[in-house]
């Protein structure tokens, strides 16, 4: 295993491996529910996508993990699966199985643009100045999801708002609200309070044992709950419905039989492809920068644009597969979860942190009803930290600069705001590229980075005019 994985070499040792495993699983774990919950409102069997999200989560996280050894868990995406849901299936009107098989292209279209070397092409032309703020802007995107998934943050319905609701701070008078104060106190003490002898550990596993000690604590405030177990014989009967349904009647041949509808299944694939794409590179390069995943002569090649590993070449390739192994089971876009930061921030360095995720999602098909018991009151507490530990990314930013201040503002705002990763990038490439030509520097600008802002320019149009 220290062979495999190199551990050695990555300064890391198995124990702190599998914690960082279990941490990262436990802080994606919520997507074993939250998935089926939003495919099934496009009229996909609950059951089908609930063992289809297993099996790609499982699938992907294991490439991953044995191919590229980075520790990095891939599941479905919780914005790309809404994405799905509410834009093309009841906004667009095609059915769930058409708007799979634009996932399955999409995938392909990923896995072609990986081979080409042309995301890693990408990935090296983003300037310093952008890696850091992309890095910093997770760390806000992040602990923005914690705070959400917990109602920290809510909205009041206001119509003569421009957005039609107002956002505000909860009040603090629920269980919910109540245990993840709690969980939060609890995680900040673990985390700080230096533990000695024997009890060394704790600090390591700070992330685990609070997200444990709070679902134990929910227990008795009624906020943990088995009310969403789930019948697994049941799930894997309805699997059929969905497995291989892009090659059906209602699949490929229903969605290119009418040519009208070709442009909207071209900008739909667009979108897909371009989202999550970027909610990659986004993940790898706000994360991979601060936490020595990389070595000292990957550092040197990002820093110098001469590239990165092999292994960041294969773990390109492991989330682009992902996609379209999901969808042929019946789940939307998988993506490399920013989650993994979690795990990053246990110690996490190796795929064997990969491993230990995919194991996880394995053993919660047989104890689904435990792992869907697991509050967002357990797990927002550890988002908001690790969101916090990112943002020290914002250090390297010369913020006495406008020139970089606006891009690494933009692209940290548009993050957590816009509520995708994606978004923050595409704000972030616009804006250093008017930065630039500002500067009469615009030459200076990488032609792929002017390609991309293009691109997202693009797409916002076709969004609108579409």
């Amino acid at each position: 295993m220290h062979k495999l994985f190199r551990l050695s070499d990555n300064n890391t040792t198995v124990s702190t491996e599998v914690v960082a495993g279990i941490t990262t699983f436990f802080a994606m774990a919520y997507i074993i529910v939250v998935n089926p919950s939003v495919l099934s409102t496009a009229g996909m069997p609950w059951g089908a996508v609930f063992l289809a999200t297993l099996i790609a989560a499982i699938i992907g996280t294991l490439i991953m993990g044995l191919v590229a050894n980075v520790p990095y868990g891939v599941a479905p995406g919780v914005g790309l699966d809404a994405f799905f849901t509410f834009t093309v299936v009841k906004g667009l009107g095609f059915t769930w199985q058409q708007t799979m098989c634009m996932v399955f292209l999409c995938g392909l279209i990923n896995i072609l643009v990986t081979a080409t070397k042309l995301r890693k092409m990408i990935i090296q032309a983003i300037p310093p100045l952008l890696q850091h703020a992309i890095g910093g802007g997770i760390g806000v995107f992040i602990a923005y999801v914690g705070l959400l998934n917990v109602g920290i943050i809510k909205f009041t319905p206001d119509k003569t708002s421009a957005a039609g609701a107002n956002p505000g701070l909860t009040t603090f008078n629920t269980p919910g609200v109540i245990l993840f104060v709690i969980g939060l106190l609890l995680t900040v003490f673990l985390l700080i309070f230096k533990f000695k002898g024997h009890l060394a550990f704790i600090n390591k596993g700070a992330f685990v044992i609070a997200i444990i000690a709070v679902t134990l604590l929910g227990i008795p405030m009624g906020v943990t709950s088995m009310a969403k177990s789930v019948d697994l014989g049941q799930a894997w009967s309805q699997l059929p419905q969905t497995f291989l349904a892009i090659f059906s009647p209602e699949g490929f041949p229903a969605l290119f039989s009418d040519p009208a509808k070709l442009p909207v299944v071209l900008v739909t694939i667009f979108a897909f492809s371009l989202s999550d794409t970027f909610d990659t590179i986004g993940t790898f390069v706000g994360t991979g920068r601060r936490s020595g995943i990389f070595s000292a002569e990957d550092e040197q090649a990002l820093e110098t644009g001469r590239g990165f590993s092999s292994k960041m070449d294969r773990a390109l390739f492991a989330d682009a597969t992902a996609t379209s192994i999901g969808a042929l089971f019946g789940t939307s876009n998988t993506t490399t979860y920013v989650e993994s930061a979690a795990g990053i921030a246990a110690g996490g360095r190796t795929g064997l942190t990969s491993v230990v995720i995919a194991a996880c999602f394995a053993l919660s098909a047989i104890f689904a009803p435990l792992i869907s018991a697991v509050p967002s009151a357990a797990t927002a507490p550890v988002l908001v930290i690790v969101g916090c530990m990112m943002m020290s990314s914002f250090a390297e930013v010369e913020w006495g600069q406008l020139s970089e201040a606006i891009p690494a503002f933009f692209t940290a705002i548009f993050m957590g705001f816009a509520y995708s990763i994606s978004y923050g990038v595409a704000a972030g490439f616009i804006t250093y590229c008017l930065t630039m030509v500002c500067k009469r520097k615009g030459k200076e600008v990488h032609p792929i980075i002017w390609a991309v802002s293009a691109l997202f320019i693009l797409d916002f149009v076709l969004q609108a005019v579409l």
